[in-house]
This record gives structure tokens, C-alpha cells and sequence, in this order.
């Protein structure tokens, strides 16, 4: 009988065996039509980034990654990622995603070619993605709340009422941004304290600090963030703890395609290097230890990362773009580009206030008062529209157009028409501004500035060139940020 039992015993787990190697077996020879192919990586290294012109990075708008603070494009990874694109001679672009796994298919589709988040360096993100040599390494840590009166309370007292232990988080429900590598710490620390934390992703497209603001006001009690990030925000909110580490430090570092290696070689060569130049920690420490500077930036409405504001002027930029036809935040970009907003600049030229109008046009328009806002930019625009009447009938294209007109703003409509006449005559494309503005480059060479066609001589083609550049530049970085309008004139 106890033989019997046996063999039947033998014959069962032998069935078993059986049916799981036949079912591993067909899993590999079939697999599963749920399953998802393998990502594609475009084929797009150095090489390619160089001969186009331009490297973009992909960023969210945080207080350190990249904000505009009283109309200017500022960051810590922004700063760096200029210096950077600079060495290489080509323009930076960034292309803004808030969603951590939608910039990791923007990064494997060429949408970008630098992930340039505050980025953690973690075994599955290096199956998808090439790291670089780490910026930092940091702490993840418990941001929570003190309690409402901390104001009133002694430093033991407060500290009686914060989780220091990371053991009194089970069963709490702690909320992280969205496919980050948060998510996989606190699934580690249940397993290494022995308990479940309730971990919460918030929407995919909601960024770390979103989350941190939403404790600081209440909305919910817990998140994870990395220390560096945790401190700035410290200051933003100052009813937040920050002190309690839940991780050993970890790198923080930037992220490129795994088919890119001349790009990653050149990146971590310039990385080393920097880290051995002042630049490198003054850039850092005007980000991430100068307290002083994040507090007065967070208290301003003209803080893209919760401000809502460009300038005082953004109601008078809508109005006078209306009869543009343009978006308000191009006007605004322009504004930025001649005075930083500022009503009573003047130039050495005479040029004065926010669109640097000399008098002598300002009275064409009957305006005499150049540092009044109001005056200054309705003759400023009634300048920028008469310039747009008159390209009109040679460059049909209203975003082609707006080029000429911001060039012809800036170095007078003669030079630009002379660039048209020159790109005519040698064959390119008069209504193209690419090939145009590289005859107004060359009107600064005597071989064209003597040309017959040409009627107003001599031209530092760099200087107009650039403007339209620059303005296209902030324009971008304008729209990104303060996504309320569809863009319309620059493309």
C-alpha cells in the first residue's frame, strides 16, 4: 500500500514537472500576444547632432531642472546643458515632458537626445537607457509635513510627532510621481522592514515637486524625493521635514540613447572636466545652496514652477499681439530680448524702454514718453506692424514673415531687403529667412556689400541674425512653460 502511495506520489509530481516544462517551452517558442515588442532606438549619435545644429534636451519645469523667473530661462541641468551644447557648437532646444516614461520614448524615438532629469541611476532604467558619469549623489528622503503649530512647539515635541524610523510607515499611504524610481525604493523598504507601505503613483504627468506642494498644503501626507530636491523646496515651504532618510546615497545622473556612444564618450569627458572648474559648483550652488535666492524666486508671481506671470506687462503683451496677430509670448520674447522688461532701460544708441524705441520713431507713432509701458509698446508695435505691411508683399508666409520683421526691427528693413536681393540674385529662395539671413551674414564682406543690387551697404549680419535667434529661443522656452496659447508665428 505505502508502495502504491508512492508511486502514485511519483506519478503526480512527475505530471507537474511535465506540464511546466511544456508550458515553458511553448511560452518561449509562442510568447504571449499581450506581450510588448522590444523599444526602438533610432539610429542618432554625435556624428548626426553636430551636422544638424542643434542637440535637444528633454526636461520638466522645476525649480532646479528649468523654470523662467521673471522672464528668463534659468535651471541647474539648463545651465549645464548650455555649457555643454556650447562646447560642441551647436544650439541647445529643449523639449519640455513632465511624464518620466513618455521622456524615455521621446529619448529612444530621437525626440530628444539627452534625458536631463534629476534622474536616479537604477539596474532597469540601464536596460533601456544609457547613463552618464553621475552630477551628484544623493539621499531619497520622507518629505512630510510637521505639525500645524511647529511654530509653537519645542524642537523635541516636533520631532516626537515625525517618522524618523522608517518602520512607522507601514500601512501609510505614501504618494511619488509616476514611474520613478521611488516607486522600486519603497517596494524594497516594505520588504526590508517587513510591513506594506501603501504606495500611491500620482498622474504621469505630475512632476516631484507638485507632489512635495501637495503635502505642504495638506492634500497628502507623505512623498519621497531626492535630498537635494527636497531641501529647495524645504525653503519654498517651510511646514515640510525633509530629514529622514529612507535610501543610501544614490546617483543622480543623465540619460542617452544605449546606440549612442560617441555622444555618452563626450559627455562624460566634458562632465570630469567641468567638475574641475569653479563654474561647475557656482552653477550648482546658486541652485541648490543659495536659500536665499529660491525663496525670494518662490514668492514671486513671475515664477513659471507656480508663479503663472511673465511681467507686470502680460496683459498689455496680449492686447497690443492682437493686432500682430501674433502670440502674446512672441511679443514677450522680444520685449525680454531688448530691455529684460525693464520700462526705464536705455541703450548707448538712445534706445529706451521695454521694445528700445529711439525717439525720433516713437514721435512718428506720436508717443514722447518712452519709459511709460503703455506708450512705449503701442509705438512699438505700430513699428512692428508697419514693418509687417510692408513684407507682406514679399514674403506671403505669416511665420516666414515674422522673421523678416523681427530682423528688420532690429538692424533696419533696408539691410533686410538688401539679404533678399542678394539671395534672389545668386539663386536661393527670397522668401525662405534660412537662406535670406545667410546673405545678411554676408553683406558684412565686400564682395556683397558692393554688389549692385545692393542699396545699403555694409552690414554686421551677426547682430540681426542672432536677435531673430535669440527671440525664436525664449519664444520656445515661453510657450513651453506658459502653455496657454497654441503657437502661431514661429515655427
Amino acid at each position: 500500500m505505502r508502495f502504491r502511495r508512492l508511486s502514485l506520489l511519483l506519478l503526480v509530481v512527475a505530471a507537474v514537472i511535465w506540464q511546466s516544462c511544456t508550458s515553458t517551452s511553448s511560452s518561449r517558442k509562442s510568447p504571449s500576444p499581450e506581450e510588448e515588442p522590444p523599444e526602438e532606438i533610432v539610429e542618432l549619435d554625435l556624428a548626426n547632432i553636430i551636422e544638424r545644429g542643434y542637440i535637444t534636451a528633454i526636461m520638466d519645469n522645476s525649480s532646479t531642472g528649468l523654470f523662467i523667473y521673471r522672464g528668463k530661462t534659468m535651471g541647474y541641468e539648463y545651465e549645464l546643458l548650455q555649457v555643454f551644447a556650447k562646447s560642441l557648437g551647436v544650439e541647445l532646444r529643449i523639449n519640455i515632458t513632465p511624464g518620466l516614461e513618455e521622456g524615455f520614448e521621446k529619448l529612444n524615438a530621437g525626440e530628444g537626445d539627452i534625458l536631463a532629469y534629476n534622474l536616479t541611476v537604477t539596474k532597469e532604467r540601464k536596460k533601456r537607457i544609457a547613463f552618464t558619469h553621475y552630477h551628484n549623489l544623493v539621499e531619497m528622503v520622507l518629505v512630510q509635513r510637521k505639525p500645524a503649530n511647529w511654530r509653537d512647539m519645542k524642537l523635541h515635541e516636533i520631532e516626537n510627532a515625525l517618522i524618523r524610523n522608517p518602520v512607522d510607515l507601514i500601512g501609510k499611504e505614501v504618494v511619488v510621481r509616476n514611474s520613478s524610481s521611488y516607486v522600486d525604493r519603497l517596494q524594497n523598504l516594505s520588504n526590508e522592514i517587513g510591513g506594506d507601505i501603501l504606495i500611491i503613483q500620482d498622474d504621469p504627468e505630475v512632476e516631484t515637486e507638485t507632489i512635495i506642494r501637495k503635502v505642504a498644503e495638506g492634500e497628502i501626507d507623505y512623498t519621497v524625493a531626492e535630498e537635494d530636491i527636497a531641501l529647495v523646496n524645504s525653503t519654498y515651504h517651510p511646514n515640510l521635514d525633509v530629514e529622514t532618510a529612507i535610501s543610501f546615497p544614490t546617483q543622480i545622473a543623465w540619460g542617452v540613447r544605449k546606440n549612442a556612444p560617441d555622444l555618452l564618450d563626450t559627455l562624460n569627458a566634458w562632465i570630469l572636466e567641468m567638475r574641475k572648474k569653479p563654474d561647475y559648483y557656482t552653477i550648482y550652488n546658486k541652485y541648490f545652496k543659495s536659500r536665499k535666492s529660491a525663496l525670494q524666486r518662490t514668492r514671486s508671481e513671475y515664477f513659471s514652477v507656480g508663479g503663472g506671470k511673465l511681467s507686470p506687462y502680460d496683459s498689455l503683451f496680449r492686447i497690443h499681439a492682437d493686432t500682430l496677430g501674433w502670440d502674446w509670448r512672441l511679443l514677450a520674447a522680444q520685449v525680454y530680448k531688448e530691455s529684460k522688461f525693464d520700462p526705464t532701460s536705455e541703450s548707448w544708441a538712445g534706445a529706451i524702454g521695454l521694445l528700445q524705441l529711439l525717439p525720433a520713431t516713437a514721435e512718428e507713432y506720436g508717443v514722447k514718453n518712452l519709459t511709460n509701458p503703455a506708450q512705449n509698446l503701442y509705438a512699438g508695435t505700430m513699428h512692428l506692424k508697419w514693418l509687417q505691411d510692408y513684407f507682406e508683399k514679399h514674403i506671403p508666409e505669416d511665420s516666414e514673415r515674422t522673421k523678416f520683421v523681427l530682423a528688420a526691427y532690429n538692424v533696419g528693413h533696408g539691410h533686410v531687403m538688401d539679404a533678399i536681393r542678394l539671395t534672389n540674385k545668386f539663386g536661393g529662395d527670397p522668401q525662405s529667412w534660412n537662406e535670406v539671413s545667410d546673405f545678411l551674414l554676408k553683406k558684412s564682406s565686400s564682395k556683397y556689400f558692393n554688389d549692385e543690387v545692393v542699396q545699403f551697404g555694409y552690414c554686421r549680419g551677426i547682430e540681426p541674425v542672432t536677435y531673430v535667434s535669440n527671440i525664436q529661443a525664449i519664444y520656445e522656452s515661453y510657450s513651453a512653460l506658459f502653455p496657454n496659447q497654441p503657437k502661431e508665428a514661429v515655427n
